[in-house]
């Protein structure tokens, strides 16, 4: 399969803390990887570290040839490009629309004006279901509302590669699942690759084609595959942590 990031013997670690150690998987083209286990294992730190945020203690993250922590600027202002980054918290600018907000990386990144960056913006908003809301302050959007701007936001320069920590993260069912909905619509329409962060299981069974199992006992991943699959014969921590979802 058509390989985008490949993690490469991974030890995460705060100063002499290991989080977690020896983790290698790949991230494949338009697939659903969900990263997956218990409170402090380490999932959002793997996302930090898989967006050039946070060095590993040993390992290398490798996008194509280039080691995200090797390469030189140029190269690492490249590779930051082909991705998009959804924070827990939106990360939206407060004092900018909603519009300005997703022009924002098309200003610094690209040489659209200002009319085609208006333009890309409101068919990304559009996108995700916001298509009135260009003109719309952060505070005026509800949560629900806020995480899909921050999902359009990080696709404004057509990313291959989406990484969502905990989109679904306070939200009410529907919206999560109107969520759910917009990462298969990104997937099926766009080939969008999407690396999902969460603790919210039914999500998992809803969207991942794999899911990966972070063992904050073990400190180390402990199981990589198809959700259906890991829930009748991963490891039996595996078994018991998926086995939770209600709609299991």
């Amino acid at each position: 399969m058509d390989v985008l990031v490949r993690a490469e013997g991974l030890t995460l670690a705060h100063g002499d803390e290991v989080v977690q150690r020896d983790l290698n998987f790949d991230i494949r083209r338009a697939e659903v990887l969900a990263v997956v286990g218990a409170s402090g294992c380490g999932k959002s730190t793997l996302l930090r570290h898989l967006i050039g945020l946070q060095a590993p203690a040993l390992g290398r993250v490798m996008y194509g040839e280039h080691d995200l922590y090797a390469c030189n600027d140029a190269v690492l202002a490249e590779l930051r490009r082909q991705f998009g980054v959804m924070f827990q918290a939106g990360a939206l600018w407060s004092a900018m629309t909603v519009g300005e907000n997703l022009m924002l990386p098309m200003r610094l990144y690209t040489a659209l004006n200002r009319r085609a960056r208006e333009q890309r913006a409101r068919f990304k908003l559009a996108l995700v279901g916001l298509g009135d809301c260009f003109d719309v302050l952060p505070a005026d959007l509800s949560g629900g509302m806020k995480k899909r701007a921050a999902i359009a936001r990080a696709l404004a320069l057509d990313p291959a590669l989406l990484y969502l920590d905990e989109p679904s993260s306070g939200l009410d069912p529907i919206n999560a699942g109107r969520l759910d909905a917009l990462i298969l619509a990104l997937r099926r329409h766009l080939g969008t690759t999407v690396v999902m962060v969460t603790h919210t299981l039914d999500s998992v069974f809803a969207v991942a084609d794999r899911v990966m199992f972070l063992d904050v006992r073990e400190k180390t991943m402990t199981a990589l595959d198809a959700p259906r699959t890991l829930l009748l014969h991963g490891p039996e921590r595996v078994r018991e942590f998926l086995h939770r979802a209600p709609s299991t």
